[in-house]
This record gives C-alpha cells, structure tokens and sequence, in this order.
C-alpha cells in the first residue's frame, strides 16, 4: 500500500536544514554588504531597522519560493552538483518576487531594475559560492 505525502513532505528534507541557514545568512551577508556600499558602515548601528528591513523582503521570498522550487528536497542535500541548480532556479524567482515586494508601499527602496540584476547576479553568487562550500567541507 503506498503512503501518501504532502507536496511540501516532499520538497523539505531534514538534512537540507544547514542549507536553509547558509541561504538565509548568505542572503543577509548580500543585503548587509549592499546597505553598506549606499550608506556606510554607521548606518548599520545607527538605523539597524533600517536595515534589516532591507533584507526582510528577500528573506521573505527566499522562504516562500526555495521550498517550492525544491532547493531543500532530498537532492539538494546530496551534492552541490544538485543542491547549486536548485538554489540558483530559486533565487531567479525569489529575487524577482523580492524586489515585487519591495516595489510595494510596504517598504523603502523601490524595484529599479539595474538593483533587481545586481540582486539576481549577486545572489546567485552568493548562494551558489556558499553551497559550494559547504559540500566542500562536508
């Protein structure tokens, strides 16, 4: 008899949880280093809201998209050869919906489009240099 499994049962995977922990800081480590090249190292200490509101937009998307897009299934979880074309799929839509969610009165700092490709090229660096690590010390 087969059991049946929800399609999140499916895309989240128990060992994929250090993945999701290095995508989020490394996400963050992105906003962090953009919120410092516009507005100095001070800003940081001097308006952290302001700051971590930055990143919430893209933390908010990288949470909603990453799992239905599988960049935490049972493959993303074997080898950065899986787990890297996972991300990367991901954060094309994340980013994408990231910068959509920004564009709203919800939040500072528009959706102009040169941020939206620095967010895509810069992210998927990101995320990808970091799973690429991680399977490297694993």
């Amino acid at each position: 008899m087969a059991t049946s499994t929800s399609f999140l049962e499916e895309r989240l995977d128990a060992g994929a949880l250090p993945l999701a922990v290095g995508d989020l800081l490394a996400i963050f480590l992105l906003v962090t280093i953009g919120v410092i090249n516009h507005n100095g190292v001070p800003y940081l200490s001097n308006e952290p809201v302001g700051w971590v509101l930055t990143a919430v937009p893209f933390l908010i998307s990288w949470a909603i998209v990453s799992p239905l897009l599988g960049a935490y299934s049972p493959g993303a979880a074997e080898s950065a050869k899986s787990a890297v074309p996972l991300a990367i799929r991901a954060w094309i839509l994340a980013a994408v919906l990231g910068a959509v969610i920004r564009w709203t009165p919800l939040f500072e700092g528009g959706a102009d489009p040169v941020f939206i490709g620095v967010m895509l090229v810069f992210g998927t660096a990101a995320i990808s240099v970091w799973r690429t690590i991680y399977f490297r010390i694993v």
